[in-house]
């Protein structure tokens, strides 16, 4: 199981390619192709919550171990890739450095900043948790080879242009 509940969403994907006529010419394909991407992420990240849980994590806390894959993070920009006020990232912070996920340390350039780095226990955690979340859902997996090779190579064009 991936964590993603496939009836509703399968039912949702339907809809939304029913109310989004691609053979017409009302919306371009531009915003039809994103309309139904977006639909897609949209019902399956529904689920994010719950797969959060299965770590014992808050869907915010996932967003941090997720991006604290990338490297040591300042606190200052987590707050602002969370949209939300400094403090408000410390009370996050504070909850994951007790359960021994992260620790802060002093940037080298400017040690009034304080960095945030994945310990061996959160990098592991994190792992598990990139794991669920890679794993396709069942209407994608059970898509044939060759749609998804030109799905994958589409998103990597789209995702080169950002």
């Amino acid at each position: 199981m991936n964590g993603f509940s496939d009836g509703p969403s399968e039912q949702v994907m339907r809809r939304s390619a029913a109310t989004t006529d691609l053979s017409e010419g009302g919306s371009g394909l531009p915003e039809q192709a994103w309309t139904l991407l977006f639909e897609l992420l949209h019902t399956h990240m529904r689920n994010f919550p719950a797969l959060a849980a299965e770590f014992d994590l808050s869907p915010v806390q996932a967003h941090v171990l997720r991006q604290l894959g990338e490297g040591a993070l300042a606190m200052s920009t987590l707050a602002n890739y969370l949209s939300c006020d400094a403090s408000n990232v410390t009370g996050l912070v504070d909850r994951l450095e007790a359960r021994g996920l992260v620790e802060r340390k002093s940037s080298e350039q400017d040690r009034r900043v304080k960095m945030l780095v994945l310990t061996e226990a959160g990098a592991q955690l994190r792992g598990r948790l990139m794991a669920r979340l890679s794993a396709p859902p069942p209407l994608i997996a059970a898509m044939p080879d060759e749609d998804l090779a030109a799905l994958r190579d589409i998103m990597r064009r789209a995702l080169k242009t950002q």
